[in-house]
């Protein structure tokens, strides 16, 4: 039984996983006696939260509830119990949700503990205790000022900048505008009250903060920030207002925190490797950032997406301390001159119809590309001697998902169109 994504449990809500909450509480209950639980604000989320407490007061365990809190709050949180778990989609419609569960040090739930909770699901093992013995349900409202508190002794602001911020009607609604005004900042805020009902879809995508974009030229402000659902990322825009690229938030933020080694997924720019820092490239997913940076040791991590991860207060991504970093990197210098001074090259994406047996037929054909290293951490990575290309299978549909990067337009075109007709070809062949 096979229950985890990349990021947790993610489905659409109903009661399958209304049932399904109920037998992770049991399950974990086994094993976890003391857990803080907390939920973002999808319309789903506070019943599978209380099925989710249900299940783990049955089993046996403390169950201390943070209730509607961004999720890097939760996770950090978890340092004071045995483990952490919040029902949250992030930045999946509101049709969705699910369950992340933390260890005490921020990180997911490492592959050997996913296996033996799926394990105990698929036999339905999770047991409950009797009557006498059952755990109780308790308030838990520190997580969210404790997490402030963290955060706010780690950053140095210039008082007055004037920032609007979009929370999407998200976990964040209740907590980045009134950090901001802690800050001594002028928040303007979008978007930032409670709801499940989202008014934008929920993943910070440029196509889907164009309210944003406007309000950041109309307000003359210094920057915006955009918030997913349960706010494990966060994106910005500069006072002129432009979408700052993920790639460029790594650096920035990498800067911010006087990184020297990062991790970064494999299809992020090459321009990382530019600015002198120790990189070492991941499988793509902010989970795989997170586990090595945990096993290998390094100072930060990000993807583009806007999933950065500071492991000095834990290693969950935290899209409140990344705004708050922003805030200060904007203070220091308009956000447009930091974007500005770092290379941004053209980046292709796309895709074509294939499945995972075919990369070995497809790796001799990308070998005529003659290219200077191959990685094949997360599929095929091939540097060439001005750009790379990236052709690795979807892990959620049948197709192959090609990326080329490059120091011109026309030659991202080129490695992309030769990487994608070696690719069709393999496929065509092996018929």
């Amino acid at each position: 039984m096979s229950i985890f994504g990349s990021s947790g449990i993610r489905e659409i809500a109903d009661e399958r996983l209304l049932g399904l909450a109920l037998q992770v509480g049991l399950a974990l209950g086994q094993d976890y006696r003391a857990v803080v639980i907390g939920r973002d604000s999808r319309t789903s989320s506070a019943p599978l939260a209380n099925a989710l407490a249900a299940g783990l007061s049955f089993s046996g365990a403390l169950v201390h509830d943070a209730g509607l809190l961004p999720t890097p709050a939760l996770a950090y949180a978890a340092r004071e119990f045995h483990l952490g778990a919040m029902v949250t989609a992030s930045h999946n419609p509101p049709e969705y949700n699910g369950i992340k569960i933390f260890n005490p040090d921020g990180s997911g739930f490492g592959a050997d503990q996913r296996q033996k909770l799926e394990a105990v699901l698929s036999k339905e093992s999770g047991k409950s205790v009797s009557w006498d013995r059952m755990g109780t349900l308790s308030p838990y409202p520190h997580a969210v000022e404790k997490h402030l508190q963290a955060i706010l002794s780690g950053v140095n602001v210039r008082a007055g900048l004037k920032v609007v911020v979009d929370c999407g009607c998200g976990a964040a609604s209740l907590v980045t505008p009134y950090l901001l005004a802690r800050l001594g900042c002028k928040p303007v805020a979008l978007n930032s009250y409670p709801s499940g009902f989202f008014p934008r879809p929920s993943e910070p995508l440029p196509e889907n903060l164009s309210e944003l974009i406007k309000s950041v030229t109309a307000f003359g402000a210094d920057l915006g920030l955009a918030h997913d659902g349960d706010a494990d990322r966060v994106v910005a825009v500069d006072h002129k207002g432009r979408f700052v690229p993920g790639d460029k938030l790594i650096i920035i933020l990498a800067r911010q925190t006087g990184a020297k080694k990062l991790f970064v997924n494999i299809d992020s720019s090459m321009a990382v490797e530019e600015q002198g820092f120790d990189v070492a490239r991941t499988r793509v997913g902010d989970a795989y950032i997170s586990e090595d940076l945990k096993a290998r040791g390094g100072d930060f991590g990000g993807e583009p997406s806007g999933a950065f991860m500071f492991p000095r207060l834990s290693y969950c991504p935290d899209g409140i301390y990344g705004a708050a970093l922003l805030v200060q990197a904007a203070s220091q210098r308009p956000l447009a001159e930091w974007v500005d001074e770092i290379p941004e090259y053209p980046i292709l994406r796309g895709a074509t119809p294939g499945t995972k047996d075919r990369m070995p037929a497809i790796e001799e054909k990308l070998a005529r590309l003659n290219p200077l290293r191959t990685d094949r951490t997360d599929g095929l990575r091939l540097t060439l001697a001005d750009g790379w290309l990236l052709v690795r299978p979807s892990g959620t549909e049948p197709k192959i998902r090609i990326t080329a990067e490059a120091t011109t337009g026309r030659r991202a075109e080129e490695i992309f169109e030769s990487g994608r007709r070696l690719v069709e070809e393999s496929i065509v062949d092996s018929r």
